[in-house]
C-alpha cells in the first residue's frame, strides 16, 4: 500500500515540477525585472506616469536591444575584449565561464554544429548509449588526441544535470535519426516520456 502512495506521489511530482519550476522562472524574472528597473524608472519619470509592469517592458525591451546590437560587429569585439577581463578574475572567471558554456551549448547559433545525435558503442558489448557530438573536427581537439579516428562526445546522464565528455573513435559510433532536443529529454528522463 505504501508502495503504491509513493510511486503516484512520485509521478505526480515528476509531472508537477517542471511546470512549477518553469513558471516560477518566470515569475523571478519578472519580479526581478521590474523590482530593479522599477525603482530606477520612477527615479526619472514622474511616479503618476508609472504604472506596474513598466519595469518588465523596459526590461524586456533591453534584452531585445542588446541581442540586436550583438549583431554589429564592433559591439562583438567589445563583448569580447570584456569577457577576457572577466575571465582573468579569480572566483568571476570559473562562475562566468561555467554559465557562459553552459548557455553557449544550448544557444540555437550553436546548435547547427553540435546537432549530431550518435549512438556509442561500449566495448564489445551489445550495451550502447546516446551522445552528442561536441568536438567533430580533429584540430581543435587536445595535443595527444588530434587523430582521424576520435571525436568528442557529451554522453549526458539521466536524472541529473551531468555527464561525461569522452573521445571516442568513429567506427564505435552509429548516428541516430534523433534531434538535439529529443535525444537530452529522452536521456535525462532515461526514456520515461515521449
Amino acid at each position: 500500500m505504501l508502495r503504491f502512495i509513493g510511486r503516484h506521489i512520485l509521478t505526480g511530482l515528476m509531472t508537477i515540477l517542471p511546470v512549477l519550476l518553469s513558471f516560477y522562472l518566470l515569475y523571478w524574472f519578472a519580479v526581478t525585472t521590474e523590482t530593479m528597473l522599477g525603482q530606477l524608472i520612477r527615479l526619472v519619470i514622474p511616479s503618476d506616469l508609472y504604472w506596474p509592469g513598466i519595469g518588465l517592458v523596459v526590461g524586456l525591451i533591453v534584452v531585445f536591444l542588446v541581442g540586436l546590437m550583438m549583431r554589429a560587429y564592433i559591439v562583438q569585439r567589445l563583448f569580447a575584449q570584456s569577457e577576457k577581463i572577466l575571465y582573468r578574475m579569480p572566483l568571476i572567471k570559473t562562475v562566468y565561464r561555467a554559465f557562459r558554456d553552459f548557455f553557449n551549448f544550448f544557444s540555437s547559433s550553436n546548435k547547427k554544429e553540435y546537432d549530431q545525435v550518435v549512438s556509442v558503442r561500449i566495448g564489445e558489448t551489445q550495451m550502447e548509449v546516446i551522445g552528442l557530438v561536441t568536438q567533430p573536427v580533429t584540430e581543435k581537439l587536445p595535443q595527444g588526441f588530434q587523430s582521424d579516428d576520435r571525436v568528442l562526445v557529451y554522453i549526458p546522464m539521466s536524472y541529473m544535470i551531468g555527464g561525461y565528455t569522452v573521445f571516442v573513435p568513429r567506427s564505435a559510433l552509429r548516428p541516430i535519426n534523433m534531434s538535439m532536443d529529443e535525444a537530452m529529454r529522452f536521456t535525462l528522463t532515461a526514456g520515461v516520456t515521449k
